[in-house]
């Protein structure tokens, strides 16, 4: 219960000061912060909160004054307010706006507004409120106010209040955190009311001696249920537990524990891209090719003549070493080239581009079968030019891609809904432009030598800066730059780059850089990506991508100028930066265009135009910041920097930068004398600066040179002991605290979520209880922590400086947090036990969220570096975020290392930290750090251990709040610390031979010491105690004691020669005990951890340990827990971990099988010959018998043996199991062959069976259930059986997911095979009562191949369906669909149970109708189990009793993602493991024939060798890696297995990525020596060796001997001819005899009537056969293939048996690790020489296609557009005629004859083309060879789609001939002709009404009008014409049996075309035609020119003759 007081505002003052409120209840007081320079309105918005212990009464009055505060005299009182608390009491919230009154109690103007909240002890008042619980961080912000305001209340010094005062508050403090939590609503939160983490009391307290630090989980349970009223435990949670268990402290940070960089390291990526088809091109009769781009490099497909939608099916893959920021940005472009050949480069018609990291980000990395939208870049209000299908997908190492299973795709293509777009973007994407305003940079490196500059001063005698900046940028492809500012560290630009692309844009990333303008080369200075995600938000209140006006910060390499720079990539923005190098201002803007606006450019070209100024501040205040960092510790110095002194120097942004910071950020501060600049530099790092007039202080940047000493072999530490040196740096930045704080919070919320995430993990590995209740804590405090972010994150919104993103990004981050604590609510709600798992998924997904949001993208103050200097070079560097740094009074917002002690770990700069160097740490500080406002500076020392002086410089010394130069500490405390290293495990192989000889070693402060050396181990039980003495730490006892110095323990192995390599490092932090506590339970003693080990980035094994850090008292060490324990003499003077800490041990036996050794590789060049295996475990072990020759027979002779152990109870304890491999050569000698390290026995561990619950009792209940409920009485069997009944003729998919089947209808399964089964099943779907019979497929048509597409489709829906109810495939085996559950079943046995029932309600013909019934519904096709994976990850790679262990040798790679474990490989043992504890119950050996020598291995088959016949069946290979240059392959097939090498290099497929191979092939083997099968595909080439594209490799061995039989795949039912013959020399009821046999179970029992008895269970099924000849007879098969079927409902021996199946295996290249190179569809059958020889290999050669001829009989066309005009009439005319073709232009085309001059756009042909063709009816394809090029060896087979293409021309004599329109017509499914040319119209085409499509396979023949289309000039489609054909689809006999003649030729000729007169009368008669033209139409107009003409004559003849006559008439007249 508490009284809270939230102080809002208080308005109307007078004047301008500083104010501050005090704020009094019962005599306590509370002061708010200073608002300095504050006028007419005081804005607090402070909460006080009062715990009160008794109730408050309605007459008790609360006090608030108001004062104009004052640094030196007494603060002056402005106004009170009084207020009786009758009404809060009443109501519990008041809120309060009302005046204040002087001292003389008259009413003043100013005004306050506040509210006040009451929380009563017995609930009465008011309902516990979310925020008063959950952690109300106001206190803390109270705890910090009340210290801050302290120091400023007048005359008083930190110490003075009363201590009475301040234990009272923190009693009150505890009471409430403790939570008074009687009357609670039950359900409530509990525990998060008990912030775990947070009970600690106040510092002058003394701890109490009984708290207990851990509480166990047991002890929370007991206090829910007594202070939840007996909750219900499903509503428990749990706030932090780990909170103290791992002591996370308030006044250290927690350090980084991963050193390595990881950015700027180049990895192996794979882009593979599938170009399958493009559609709806625009433009005219084009010859499209596409290319494809990523990055620089480009392919092209082959090019496809006169056709807009061409079908490629070309496969492109792209290979890169780069580094992942490189891969990401790079740009992936497809675009449509339209006849490109030679010479032309051809034209554009459109492209689509995005980048890498967008397919990356994909689910699976992947596009699959996706429609590409191509847009034209240079016309950018044209359409969208047309579609391309391809499949993307991007793999990074060690990515696994699940591609979709590839079939045949026949669904229709729907391209609209399968855009190639991520998920979210609209499908109409328009275009925009992206204005990058670049205005100015400040504090620019210099790019060039000093040598020049000076030459030029002496000449010029001007000083120019030595650098001339541009910015360019980058974005989707295209780059554009600004200006160059000649010799500016201060360039001004103004400029604006201007990019034009679609919106959103695919690309995520924009490239920022500013380059240095150089004549040689331009080099990069500094990068910056701006993430568009970060700017912009895609939601339905979202906003277009904004950024700025503000500063970015760029990073990169040191500042100093070499020439080549080795860190040069740095400033290109890979990895982490080192060094400051500049900031740039930048905006950016996006406009979508309006593309119909006439004046828009239409161009995408970059533009670089100027851009409008803005002004200085619009980027915020400047403030002056104060940076202060004391260094408290300085160890773990690299040996190489050990013999210089050596300084730390820290710097932020330019500030404190002596060596090469150079240019110098202008100060924005008053300044007297203008020439001063110099000067201050110069005394920048003199210790005893004057400050200025006001109390200014310059910088301390590096701490004073000082010499390292010696701590150990590898590592130095330098001395400061009791004298901490201290830096502090004054900077100005513009004040963009909010954007630092929203980001803060944001931090903390995720800090704390991934905390608890972890500890959810953690207790679901350790097995700790409830879990889910963690869970629910977690969620609270997120949803907590999110309302607490909505509280403070929308402060100072009137800020000036606010641009539009921090606005818009405020908004959507309150969106976003604010559904995401009502979703972390209701969440919560649903956290059960056995849900924890998926929602802890979720909750990750809020985590990542989180950490997105919480990225600002506009910067403000830069990163602050530390560096350590030694000679004046800079050797190792740590980088802190500013933001962590930041100080700010709320809690919340207070960044995670402010005023904190943080261990930073210094490394090397650049390429330098990679690999093995960056793993060794160069320096390890502990330094505290404050960054803030420097008027806020007045705390900066606040979170530092107590008990120091501050040494001042000269001029601070009078002065409060001026930093030291060092602290000197006065308190010190000794110690000794006990570290109790018990072992660690799976450690890192760092010798030759696979194993290590490891120590460790710990430091703390500046000791450190070894654990002795354990040789040849990778689990090293060192079980010792390190104990280090007179430990002196610098602090006051209560402070050390929570937060104690971390301690490094880092691992070596020890080598003969040389230095010791380093093989991991972890960090622990000791559990203190005071010299005052008692050394007792529940603290002490420690238990043993598990502290996870990293080498560099990846983890490296675990160390099991426990430290404790003692405090030795006045009495010196006698008051020490005594180090009891026995000295193990043998040992030397070493002291084991005491009794206590080390676990309890009991005795265990472990037995082990050993079966054999395989594939043992040489060793040291010699060949292994007499192998012997070691076992080791916990000091214990045995050995094998000896292996004599291990060529002969690699198999051991003594198959168990077993050894006693001492282990510990806890199972999480249990030391690694080492099993070792020797060779024993001549003269007893021995050498190690390789070795394997069991980390964790569990799975080894048997547990005696609890016989009170027999569980398979259980399921006989429930089968009986269920077997009423369907015959719907009580059963009729014979007590305690259940009857599985079975029909095999009905295809139920007993896969895993079982198809829904309703009782009446039969399955309905999509066959390929003949076409005429669509039609038919059309009838079956309407209804299930038509007479079944017409619709069986004719047994001779269906082949191998038909019943696997059949399965294959049924593989696709089951995945489809999977996806639909969204369950994760791994819970696939437990889904039940037919009970409708969709979610997990829990039990299993109920969901087979279900199964089973269904199957019975399926199949169970009536009782009357006996055997005939089933004979109605014949199968439709039998199927098989297609795994779209290997089969073993089916079934637990068949290790169900015999395990395989891979033996390892050689070092671990130093690669960072470890070189691939395959290359250390050097041979795998066989055999396996039992641990038990002993003595074992009787029972177990009791059983019925056990056999002692085998122990707890009963029924194991020998190990003698034997002979198998191995028949491998090769199905087809997809997408496998191209081999050849022109993107191909020629692939075939290559097995090993032993001795035998098959290559079947004759049968390679010509250029084929995607072959059928269909063989099958024979191996006779023997095993154990021949056991291991590899499949490989080859690329044929004609010269040189072939190539090898993936292998993959096959056990067949351990598939050989496991349970669930994978010797031969059980078919689904049982036939003895036809397609689906029984393949197995066994029939089914042997198989049932043998099972039942070797698993001692009793049966089987055949009975009458189709029934058979195993153990409990009776199947039924039918009981007669039909042989080929139809003749029935008796058999017992049916019913035992129905009990092997369901072999797994077998009590105690039951498993699933592998079915008939084909595994689809990846192929990998040991060149290319870890990256797949396509996929082999195979199986294998295995049957042993010794039983009877099975039948022939099955056929499935690939199916070959069937010879069809098409007859097209082209009749007439009609209404074709007319496009010549007549030369003399003008007239419009045509000449038209038709073309077809069906392969191809090039192959096939026809022509007919031309109908010339055509008028009426009639033309009438009867004309006949004749396609021949091969056919693949199960695909849909045409499948045609041709060479590729006159090249070419050899013929490619090419499958294409069966489409006929016809389409109109228009003849020219001369020029190229025009085209008018086309039609394609898709032969399996295209409309169906119109009876009439009037009934045909262009929607027909187009599909926008409904016409019937028809099939030519179907009908064979159809006549009809089909519409011709062409595209206008606005891409839209018009009606260019009609033709009338016929299709007529004969077979190649049918067509031999009925010739007819091409075109109008016999035989069969067709009749001449009746066309009209005007065609060809031009050539009989020209005259007449003249006639019939001219004459007709224009008779009088030639009259009339014939007159003309005459009179014109007449005219001319005048005019001739006249000078004549004149001349005649003057002379001789």
């Amino acid at each position: 219960m508490a009284l809270i007081v939230h102080l809002k505002t208080v308005s109307e003052l007078r004047g301008r000061a500083d104010r501050i409120a005090k704020v009094t209840f019962r005599g306590q007081s509370f002061y708010s912060r200073v608002l300095e320079n504050c006028e007419d309105v005081a804005d607090f918005d402070e909460t006080f909160r009062w715990p009160v212990a008794s109730s408050i009464d309605r007459n008790e009055v609360l006090e608030i004054q108001i004062f104009n505060y004052s640094k030196v005299f007494s603060n002056k009182l402005i106004g009170t307010f009084r207020m009786v608390l009758q009404k809060v009491v009443e109501e519990n919230r008041v809120e309060v706006s009302d005046t204040l009154i002087d001292d003389n109690n008259a009413i003043i103007k100013t005004s306050l507004s506040m509210e006040v909240r009451y929380q009563a002890a017995d609930g009465t008042v008011g309902p516990w409120d979310d925020g008063d619980f959950l952690g109300d961080e106001s206190l803390q912000e109270e705890e910090k106010d009340s210290q801050e305001t302290d120091g400023l209340l007048p005359g008083s010094r930190p110490s003075t209040r009363t201590p009475g005062e301040k234990s009272f508050r923190s009693k009150g403090k505890e009471k409430t955190k403790g939570g008074r939590d009687g009357e609670h609503k039950a359900g409530r939160s509990v525990f998060s009311a008990m912030k775990l983490g947070k009970t600690r009391s106040h510092k002058e307290e003394p701890q109490r001696q009984d708290e207990p630090a851990v509480l166990e989980m047991e002890d929370l349970d007991h206090l829910a249920i007594r202070l939840g009223d007996g909750l219900d435990p499903d509503s428990v949670s749990l706030a932090s537990v780990t909170a103290l268990t791992s002591n996370v402290s308030n006044k250290r940070s927690k350090p980084d524990i991963k050193m390595e960089p990881s950015a700027g390291r180049p990895m192996d990526y794979q882009v593979s891209i599938t170009v399958i088809e493009a559609r709806q091109l625009v433009g005219l009769n084009m010859d499209p090719v596409v290319c494809v781009e990523v990055g620089d490099d480009k392919k092209y497909t082959s090019m496809k003549e006169s056709t807009n939608c061409p079908y490629y099916n070309e496969y492109f893959v792209f290979d890169f070493h780069v580094s992942p920021d490189v891969m990401f940005d790079k740009i992936i472009k497809i675009s449509v080239i339209h006849s490109k050949n030679l010479l032309r480069s051809g034209t554009l018609v459109g492209s689509f581009k995005m980048d890498v990291g967008t397919v990356y980000s994909q689910p699976e990395h992947q596009f699959h079968h996706k429609w590409a939208i191509l847009s034209d870049p240079d016309d950018i209000s044209a359409g969208l030019k047309g579609y391309v299908k391809c499949d993307v997908a991007v793999v990074g190492k060690g990515d696994n891609i699940k591609t979709p299973h590839k079939a045949n795709e026949t669904d229709e293509d729907d391209i609209e809904g399968n855009l190639l777009l991520p998920e979210g973007v609209p499908p109409e994407r328009q275009w925009a432009r992206f204005y990058v305003k670049i205005y100015r940079a400040e504090g620019l490196p210099r790019m060039n030598t000093s040598l020049m500059a000076n030459v030029k001063k002496a000449f010029i005698g001007e000083n120019k800066d030595l650098v001339d900046p541009y910015v360019q940028v980058f974005f989707a492809g295209q780059k554009g730059k600004t200006s160059v500012q000649k010799s500016s560290y201060e360039p001004l630009w103004n400029e604006q780059v201007v990019f034009t692309d679609l919106f959103p844009p695919l690309c995520k990333r924009m490239k920022v850089q500013i380059r240095d303008s150089d004549k040689v080369n331009d080099v990069a200075i500094g990068t910056h990506f701006i993430d568009l995600r970060k700017i912009s938000n895609d939601g339905d209140k979202g906003f277009l991508p904004t950024l700025g006006p503000a500063w970015v910060n760029m990073y990169g390499s040191t500042r100093n100028y070499t020439l080549l720079d080795e860190h040069q990539d740095l400033n290109e923005g890979l990895g982490e930066g080192v060094s400051f190098r500049a900031r740039l201002m930048l905006g950016l803007a996006v406009e979508i265009l309006d593309t119909s606006n006439p004046e828009l450019t239409s161009s995408t070209e970059v533009q670089v135009e100027q851009a409008t100024p803005v002004s200085e501040s619009c980027t915020g205040r400047m403030e002056e910041f104060f940076l202060f960092g004391a260094f408290l510790e300085a160890s773990m110095i690299d040996r190489k920097n050990g013999d210089k002194p050596v300084t730390f120097e820290v710097t932020i942004g330019n500030y404190g930068n002596e060596v090469d910071g150079t240019s110098r950020p202008q100060r924005p501060r008053p300044r007297k004398e203008p020439g001063d600049e110099e000067e201050v530099d110069l005394i920048q790092n003199s210790s005893d600066d004057e400050g200025d007039e006001a109390g200014d202080l310059a910088s301390v940047s590096s701490t004073p040179p000082m010499r390292p000493q010696i701590t150990d072999r590898n590592y130095f530490h330098l001395p400061y002991l009791e004298r901490k040196p201290c830096i502090y740096i004054k900077s100005w930045w513009p004040d963009q605290r909010r954007r630092l704080y929203n980001a803060n919070i944001m931090d903390h919320i995720a800090d704390k979520l991934e905390e608890g995430l972890n500890d959810v993990q953690e207790m679901i590995k350790t097995e700790k209880s409830y879990p889910e209740r963690r869970l629910r804590g977690v969620l609270e405090e997120l949803s907590c922590g999110c309302h607490r972010f909505l509280s403070l994150s929308d402060k100072d919104q009137g800020h000036s400086s606010r641009t539009r993103l921090d606005r818009e990004r405020l908004k959507s981050c309150m969106r976003e947090l604010e559904s995401m604590g009502q979703q972390a609510k209701s969440l919560r709600a649903q956290v059960k036990r056995h849900t924890v798992r998926d929602k802890l998924r979720l909750c990750q997904n809020f985590l990542q969220k989180l950490r997105f949001l919480a990225d600002e993208p506009q910067h403000s103050i830069p990163d602050v570096f530390i560096w350590m200097m030694s000679n004046n070079k800079r050797i190792a560097y740590a980088r802190v975020p500013s933001k962590d740094l930041l100080f700010s009074i709320v809690e919340e917002e207070l960044g995670k290392d402010c005023a904190k002690v943080k261990t930073l770990f210094l490394k090397l700069p650049g390429k330098r930290g990679f690999g093995s160097a960056g793993w060794t740490v160069q320096a390890k500080l502990e330094l505290y750090l404050w960054l803030g406002l420097s008027k806020q500076r007045k705390d900066f020392l606040c979170g530092l251990p107590c008990g120091f002086e501050e040494v001042k410089a000269a001029q601070g010394l009078g002065l409060h709040s001026f930093p030291p130069i060092s602290l000197v500490y006065t308190k010190k405390q000794t110690f000794q610390l006990r570290a109790h290293m018990y072992q660690a495990r799976s450690l890192f192989a760092a010798d030759s031979t696979g194993l290590s000889d490891p120590f460790a070693r710990v430091f703390f402060i500046n000791q450190s010491q070894c654990t002795e050396v354990l040789n040849e181990t990778l689990c090293p039980t060192w079980d010792q105690m390190l104990v280090f003495d007179n430990l002196e730490l610098y602090g006051e006892a209560h402070e050390l004691r929570d937060d104690p110095p971390i301690i490094v323990i880092e691992i070596y192995d020890q080598d003969s020669m040389g230095k010791a390599d380093f093989m991991g490092r972890t960090f622990a932090k000791p559990l203190v005990k005071m010299a005052d506590e008692a050394y007792c339970p529940p603290r002490f003693p420690p238990q043993l951890e598990y502290y996870q080990i990293y080498r560099g980035n990846a983890t490296a094994g675990d160390l099991l340990a426990a430290f404790e850090l003692l405090q030795i008292g006045p009495s010196g060490k006698a008051d020490l827990p005594p180090i009891n324990g026995p000295v193990d003499m043998d040992r030397g003077p070493i002291m084991p971990v005491p009794v206590g800490i080390r676990p309890v041990l009991s005795k265990y036996r472990v037995e082990v099988l050993f079966w054999g050794l395989r594939d043992l590789k040489r060793v040291n060049l010699a060949q292994v010959d007499r192998p012997r295996v070691d076992i080791e475990c916990a000091g214990k072990g045995v050995q094998s018998s000896l292996i004599h020759n291990y060529k002969k027979n690699p198999n051991f002779n003594t198959l168990v043996k077993w050894f006693e152990v001492d282990l510990p109870e806890n199972e999480l304890l249990h030391p690694p199991l080492n099993i070792r491999v020797v060779d024993c050569r001549a003269f007893g000698r021995y050498t190690l062959v390789g070795s394997h390290a069991v980390s964790s026995l569990r799975r080894f561990i048997y547990r005696p069976p609890d016989r009170s619950a027999a569980n398979w009792n259980t399921t006989v209940r429930l089968l009986r259930g269920y077997h009423m409920l369907c015959n719907g009485g009580p059963s009729s069997c014979p007590t305690g059986e259940v009857v599985v009944s079975m029909e095999p003729e009905v295809p139920v998919k007993k896969l895993e997911t079982l198809v829904k089947l309703d009782a009446t209808s039969d399955a309905v399964v999509k066959v390929d095979v003949a076409e005429d089964e669509k039609e038919r099943k059309k009838k079956k779907k309407k209804g299930p009562s038509e007479e079944a019979e017409e619709e069986e497929p004719d047994e001779s048509m269906l082949d191998w191949w038909s019943k696997y597409f059949a399965s294959i489709d049924t593989m696709k829906e089951q995945l489809r369906q999977h996806e639909t109810s969204g369950i994760d495939l791994e819970e696939k085996e437990e889904m039940d669909s037919t009970e409708g559950l969709k979610g997990p079943v829990k039990n299993k046995e109920k969901s087979r149970a279900a199964k089973e029932e269904k199957k019975k309600k399926n199949q169970n013909p009536g009782p009357g109708q006996g055997s005939e019934a089933p004979e109605k519904k014949k199968a439709k096709i039998d199927e098989l189990k297609v795994y779209p994976k290997e089969l073993e990850s089916e079934f637990d790679n068949f290790e169900d009793w015999l395990h395989t262990f891979n033996l390892l040798r050689g070092k671990t790679g130093d690669d960072e993602d470890g070189s691939t474990e395959e290359e250390r490989i050097v041979g795998r043992f066989k055999g396996s493991l039992c641990v038990y504890k002993v003595p074992l119950p009787e029972d177990v050996s009791r059983e019925a024939g056990y056999d002692p020598t085998y122990g707890m291995f009963q029924g194991i088959p020998s190990n003698d060798p034997i002979n198998v016949l191995v028949r491998i069946y090769v199905v087809r290979a997809t997408d496998l890696h191209p081999a050849d240059i022109n993107g191909k392959a020629d692939p075939y097939i290559a097995i090993k297995l032993g001795k035998t090498d098959i290559r079947d290099k004759e049968n390679y497929i010509s250029k084929q990525l995607n072959p059928v191979f269909g063989k099958s092939f024979d191996i006779e083997a023997s095993f154990p020596m021949e056991s291991m099968l590899t499949v490989a595909v080859y690329d044929w080439d004609l010269v040189g060796t072939d190539d090898l594209i993936g292998e993959t490799k096959i056990d067949l061995e351990n598939r050989f001997y496991s349970k669930h039989r994978a010797t031969c795949g059980i078919a689904q039912t049982y036939s003895i001819h036809g397609y689906n013959i029984w393949r197995d020399p066994m029939k089914p009821s042997q198989i049932l005899t043998r099972l039942c046999k070797e698993g001692k179970v009793d049966g089987p029992h055949f009975g009458p009537h189709g029934r058979v008895k195993v153990a409990n269970r009776v199947f039924t099924g039918p009981s007669e056969i039909e042989d080929e000849n139809g003749q029935r007879k008796p058999t017992d098969e049916h019913v035992a293939l129905s009990a092997l079927r369901h072999w797994e409902d077998i009590p105690r021996v039951g498993c699933r048996l592998v079915p008939e199946h084909v595994e689809t295996r990846p192929l990998l290249n040991p060149d290319k690790p870890g990256i797949e190179q396509g996929r082999l569809e195979l199986w294998v059958d295995m049957f042993p020489m010794d039983m009877p020889a099975p039948g022939t290999p099955l056929d499935i050669s690939p199916r070959k296609p069937k010879k069809y001829e098409l007859r097209v009989i082209v009749w007439n066309t009609d209404e074709v557009v007319l496009e010549d005009d007549d030369f003399f009439t003008g007239e419009k005319s045509s000449d038209i005629f038709v073309r077809g073709w069906l392969k191809g232009q090039q192959e096939d085309k026809q022509d007919t004859d031309v109908h010339y001059h055509s008028l009426t756009g009639e033309g009438n042909f009867n004309w006949r083309y004749l396609f021949p063709f091969d056919y693949l009816a199960a695909e849909e394809k045409i499948v045609m060879s041709k060479k590729e090029s006159m090249f070419s060896w050899d013929e490619t087979e090419y499958k294409i789609p069966a489409r006929l293409t016809l389409q109109i021309w228009d003849a020219d004599h001369f020029s190229a001939d025009d085209f008018l329109g086309a039609i394609e017509l898709d032969l399996n499914r295209f409309p169906r002709g119109a009876k009439t040319a009037k009934q045909c119209t262009m929607e027909m085409a187009t599909g926008e009404v409904d016409v019937p499509l028809v099939s030519i396979f179907k009908q064979k023949r159809v006549k009809g009008w089909w519409p011709l289309l062409a595209r206008n000039e606005n891409d839209e489609f018009e009606l260019t014409g009609k033709v009338e054909a016929e299709l007529h689809l004969l077979t190649a006999e049918e067509a031999e049996k009925n010739p007819v003649g091409l075109a109008r030729n016999e035989p069969d000729p067709l009749e001449k075309p009746n066309r009209p007169d005007t065609s060809f009368i031009w050539f009989l008669n020209p005259l007449k035609s003249a006639r019939y033209f001219l004459w007709h139409t224009y008779r009088w107009l030639l009259l009339k020119l014939l007159l003309l003409l005459l009179l014109l004559l007449l005219l001319a003849l005048f005019l001739y003759s006249l000078p004549g006559y004149l001349a005649k008439k003057i002379l001789g007249a």
